[in-house]
């Protein structure tokens, strides 16, 4: 695999600076995206613990989840999250332009303020009945496909731009025939649900589409978990993807008003941590850590910004209202 981004550096973990238990609130809580919730519901006792061990104060850590940009938009109305953890750049740039977060979040931490990454995978029936391999094959006739509404999830984004930019290499940049590869992929979409899990519900539950397109680790989970382990599905990881890095900030409007900032700082450093991250690879989550061992595919990951250019390029011409996703789902 080709590394598309720089690799950790730890130094300054070790230096989180212990608070008393007077000067910090006992409770934090996360916005995250829709298909994290188990992923957190191990890694807040892991925090909690390493707080505990550090500081001698007990804290609780609280979740909300639901679709990255719904996320993005429930704080901007009041939902008091202390931080967030999202799957799309775009959705705390949002944020950060109506003041709830820093305008240089992404220099707070490493790697663009992104501990971990992943890229779109497709999750296939039984012994992969329409033979598919690759993005080619998810515009065929024969083929339905599922995953959630652009609009609504980052997960889904990166779906979108997944297929953009597979189609973009294989046409040498004509975005003529570009429009026409994704139209038709958008075309062969059965359901789009507003985020991650009503896409998996829709696939593995109601036994809609041929193909459900979700982060790798999603598809990992699914595959070899115990709900759909009875279904036998199969894991295609296409050679060619997208680069999706998970970004995360301190909200500090809502921390600075709730006294929360230090603590808020410290569950994110946390998740760089070697424990965290070893953590996040059994969630077959891409990691830094490169102490961390990981058995997931090789694959060369295509970094949007690179092609398409920045995030905020990247939402007006592509998902912003009558964008390209707009005129390609109303033809």
């Amino acid at each position: 695999m080709k590394k598309t981004i720089l690799s950790l550096s730890f130094l300054g973990l070790t230096a989180l600076t212990p608070l008393t238990a007077v000067s910090a609130p006992d409770k934090l809580l996360n916005a995250s995206y829709d298909i994290a919730r188990e992923l957190f519901a191990d890694y807040n006792p892991l925090f909690e613990q390493y707080w505990q061990q550090e500081n001698g104060q007990a804290i609780t850590v609280e979740q909300s989840h639901a679709g990255s940009s719904r996320q993005a938009q429930a704080i901007m109305q009041g939902l008091k999250a202390d931080v967030v953890t999202f799957n799309q750049v775009s959705d705390i740039d949002a944020l950060a332009n109506r003041g709830f977060v820093s305008e240089n979040w992404q220099e707070a931490l490493p790697n663009n303020a992104s501990p971990y990454y992943s890229t779109i995978a497709f999750l296939v029936r039984k012994d992969n009945p329409k033979n598919i391999k690759n993005w080619d094959d998810l515009v065929r006739e024969d083929v339905s496909i599922v995953f959630p509404n652009p609009k609504t999830s980052g997960n889904a984004r990166y779906s979108y731009l997944g297929a953009w930019l597979y189609a973009n290499e294989k046409f040498d940049g004509d975005q003529a025939q570009v429009q026409d590869f994704v139209q038709t992929l958008l075309g062969n979409v059965e359901n789009f649900p507003t985020g991650g899990r009503g896409a998996t519900v829709a696939f593995a539950n109601n036994n809609q589409g041929d193909a459900l397109l979700t982060f790798e680790s999603e598809v990992i989970n699914i595959a070899n978990g115990d709900e759909f382990k009875d279904q036998e599905f199969e894991i295609i990881v296409p050679p060619v993807s997208v680069l999706a890095e998970f970004p995360v900030a301190v909200v500090e409007r809502v921390t600075e008003r709730q006294g929360s900032t230090d603590l808020a700082k410290a569950y994110l450093d946390y998740l760089y941590s070697t424990p965290a991250q070893e953590l996040l690879s059994s969630y077959n989550y891409r990691v830094h850590d490169e102490s961390v061992d990981s058995d997931l595919a090789q694959v060369r990951l295509i970094n949007p910004n690179e092609v398409l250019g920045s995030w905020d390029d990247i939402q007006k011409t592509h998902f912003a209202s009558d964008g390209v996703l707009d005129q390609l789902l109303a033809n």
